[in-house]
């Protein structure tokens, strides 16, 4: 049994860690750093509160902190964590940049331990089926991927650093998780374009952003989310030369999140046929259209996290020079936003 210690219990902490380190068995929730509630020991009878990081990481029990404070705090925290002798899962982003990843990666690496970067979002339905997609090849040679993350927030957030500039805003939150996606479905950008703003009436962080990844066989993608869409694109739309593929909708697993405390269901995550996506291709001359069935499940990520750590596995579910690549991406998209120009890619620097 791994005993876990989970640094912040906002809302990554309540909806998405906590519910999911209970729901795989080999893993306890043992631990919580709350500043100034009990909030998770009422959620979770039995677990310990600590009203300190310093008190969690003196705890030679603990073999597992996962940190779950604002963007800001995490590389700090994880760097803590990480000089304890603990294994770290981090929410994304890992940290605030590239630099500072690099930094905790090879800190990670250079004393045996493990570092996570928690990019979930490989595990919602849509990823895999467009995984699954590609790999038959049936689109033909691809030419465009789309991918929105759109919501209807008109107003500033509730958490209220999430407004802070220096917390990234959108681009360092969602846009983590669609460049993730984009990388490992298709691989690294040769140029990177973008348009980064804040729409919303009030003051805060940027809260829209488009990046357009260029690729040298010619292909691109398109990467968007903003907080003013009361009508949501397509999630996904994959195009190439025999056909297409799209989904409307999003995973459903973070609202089923938000109303438990462990997984108990045994169809978790499993998307009713009206949500599935489209598969559409022309087969000598005639559009061929059925539905794609489509499952997600995050409990897979932290299955894969125990079975590193127990020796079962050597393959994490995600590795840090793989948050690494994608802070690239959105620090190239930084700047082509403020010059008004795309980007070349220098992949170079790379952590081991």
């Amino acid at each position: 049994m791994i005993r876990v210690g989970l640094v912040g219990f906002g809302m990554a902490g309540r909806v998405f860690h906590a519910p999911l380190i209970s729901s795989v068995e080999g893993l306890e929730l043992a631990a919580v750093v709350e500043r100034h509630s009990d909030n998770a020991a009422a959620r979770y009878p039995g677990i310990t509160t600590y009203r300190t990081l310093e008190e969690l990481l003196a705890d030679a029990a603990i073999k597992l902190v996962v940190v779950a404070t604002p963007n800001s705090s995490h590389f700090p925290v994880a760097l803590q964590a990480l000089e304890a002798a603990k294994n770290v899962v981090v929410d994304k982003p890992v940290a605030l940049t590239s630099g500072e990843i690099a930094q905790l990666a090879e800190l990670a690496g250079g004393i045996g331990l493990h570092l996570f970067p928690f990019h979930n979002r490989r595990f919602d339905s849509d990823f895999g089926t467009i995984q699954k997609v590609i790999s038959e090849h049936s689109l033909g040679r691809l030419v465009h991927f789309e991918s929105n993350f759109d919501r209807w927030r008109p107003g500033p957030s509730t958490r209220a650093w999430k407004e802070e500039a220096d917390e990234g805003g959108i681009l360092l939150d969602l846009g983590t998780h669609v460049v993730d996606e984009a990388l490992m479905l298709f691989g690294l950008p040769a140029s990177v374009g973008a348009e980064i703003t804040r729409e919303r009436d009030s003051e805060g962080a940027n809260d829209s952003f488009t990046i357009r990844l260029h690729y040298l066989t010619g292909f691109s993608a398109t990467l968007s989310s903003n907080c003013l869409s009361s009508l949501a694109r397509p999630r996904v739309h994959l195009r190439g030369t025999r056909g297409n593929y799209w989904k409307w909708g999003m995973d459903s697993q973070e609202e089923a999140l938000n109303k438990i405390t462990r997984i108990s269901d045994p169809d978790w995550g499993k998307e009713p046929a009206e949500n599935w996506g489209t598969l559409s291709v022309d087969v000598d001359g005639n559009i061929e259209t059925r539905r794609i069935p489509s499952t997600g499940d995050y409990r897979r990520y932290y299955e894969a996290v125990r079975d590193v750590l127990t020796g079962k596995s050597t393959s994490p579910p995600a590795i840090p020079a793989q948050a690494w690549r994608t802070a690239r991406v959105l620090e190239w998209a930084k700047q082509s936003s403020d010059e008004h120009r795309d980007i070349e890619c220098d992949w170079s620097g790379e952590p081991a």
